[in-house]
């Protein structure tokens, strides 16, 4: 672990399972951020680096208050420390290889070769501290012939296979209404890094971490590459019905309110249907497979929704969790903030913070460790805050004042969005 002894300053709880480990992020927006996020949540000390009058593009994203930053920016910058450093600047790239020094993880989500043009080369920083994990987020990876290409998540989502098999199959593919693409690749990137820093316990050598937004979605298409490469199939688009299972489905009912509901072993099959009223199904032994249950998919969704459409959803959900069908409402955020189980499970918590007129609900910590668990930080600090703080922990002089703002130019990139960081 690093060699910091002493406990990091922000942190506004007990000690974490990462407390010894300082992590430099150097990313924007998603992949990156979210990843450095995950780490803070679990008690690292994640120093991260914004451009001095620009920040994280993602302080602007989404809804805000008041005009200032964005409400998703104060979570996924919690528990983190703002420096603000230009790359472009020789002094401050000086300043991030310092930093790179004393840290057991440098994460980015630029597009292949920036940190090079930086002079901020990971070959240069190993060998200044060579216990460094460099994890290295980007559209298609640091290797092949589209590894120079900007990479968005939704291109990954498309290039990886997820955007095909979404949807309905009479309709285009539809996007998953979220950064998907990003967040899958943040959690390969954890893996990865968590992995490197198990591996480093037995070389004391640290290593890079290359994650490519298309392969972390790829890797995610279940039996999809060996049902082609053997049998020849394309999986297409099935809608909400799971392709290679069944009763499993959406359901409107009498109220309007939609259910999912999913009894796709013989067990539970044979619970619902008699839950339903419908013993001549249950007890029907040529649906007492899973094959024979897929081939007859569309009677069984039909009988279901017939029911479903005389009771309301809260109805539905009631029976079938009684009869241990697996059933949930389609909840908005609204119905998931009000859900006594996300509430026992502690995931719905209020924050005060003194730049806001009430107490921000937040996402708690997942996932749950029986010993040694994360803890929901403050939330991101202004721009720069922490500056002065780390320049002289460093024994560097003040910033000077910026003398000019550079424009953003175009050739740069976050390999998960585009770049904000002003480029060459």
């Amino acid at each position: 672990m690093s060699n910091h002894s002493e406990h990091h300053p922000l942190n506004d709880a007990q000690p974490g399972p990462l407390s010894d480990v300082r992590v430099l992020e150097l990313g924007t927006l998603i992949a990156g951020p979210f990843a450095g996020r995950w780490l803070a949540d679990f008690g690292a000390e994640v120093i991260k680096i914004e451009h001095p009058s620009q920040g994280d593009p993602l302080r602007k994203w989404g809804m805000g208050w008041n005009g200032s930053d964005s409400l998703w920016h104060l979570v996924q910058s919690r528990g983190k420390q703002s420096v603000a450093a230009d790359l472009h600047d020789r002094e401050d790239q000086a300043l991030v290889r310092q930093l790179a020094a004393e840290s057991d993880i440098l994460i980015e989500n630029f597009r292949p070769g920036r940190l090079e043009a930086w002079n901020l080369d990971p070959d240069d920083l190993m060998q200044a501290n060579p216990g460094l994990i460099v994890v290295r987020i980007s559209g298609y990876g640091q290797t092949g012939p589209l590894r120079e290409q900007p990479g968005f998540g939704t291109i990954a989502e498309a290039a990886g296979g997820l955007r095909y098999i979404t949807g309905e199959p009479d309709r285009p593919p539809t996007r998953v209404g979220l950064s998907l693409g990003d967040s899958i690749a943040s959690m390969h990137a954890l893996v990865g890094a968590m992995i490197a820093l198990h591996e480093r316990h037995t070389s004391g050598r640290g290593q890079v971490v290359d994650v490519a937004l298309t392969e972390s979605l790829f890797t995610m298409l279940e039996g999809i590459l060996p049902e082609y490469g053997y049998l020849g199939v394309v999986r297409e688009r099935t809608g909400n019905i799971a392709h290679s299972s069944a009763p499993t489905n959406t359901y409107e009912c009498a109220d309007g309110g939609l259910v999912c509901i999913a009894a796709n072993s013989t067990r539970l099959f044979r619970g619902l249907f008699r839950a339903i009223g419908r013993a001549d199904c249950a007890d029907d032994p040529t649906l007492w497979t899973n094959t024979g249950r897929v081939e007859r998919a569309d009677t069984l969704d039909e009988a279901i929704a017939s029911w479903t459409r005389t009771h309301t959803a809260d109805a539905v959900v009631a029976l079938l969790r009684e009869h241990q069908i697996p059933v949930s409402r389609i909840n908005s955020i609204a119905d998931i903030v009000a859900d006594a189980q996300f509430q026992a499970r502690d995931m719905i918590v209020p924050v005060e913070d003194e730049r806001l007129e009430k107490p921000l609900l937040v996402p708690g910590v997942a996932p749950k460790l029986s010993r040694t668990p994360g803890r929901v930080p403050h939330l991101a600090r202004p721009l720069g805050a922490d500056t002065e703080a780390v320049r002289q922990r460093l024994g560097r002089a003040p910033r000077a004042p910026a003398a000019a703002t550079l424009g953003v130019g175009g050739r740069g990139g976050t390999s998960a969005e585009t770049v904000r960081q002003p480029v060459d």
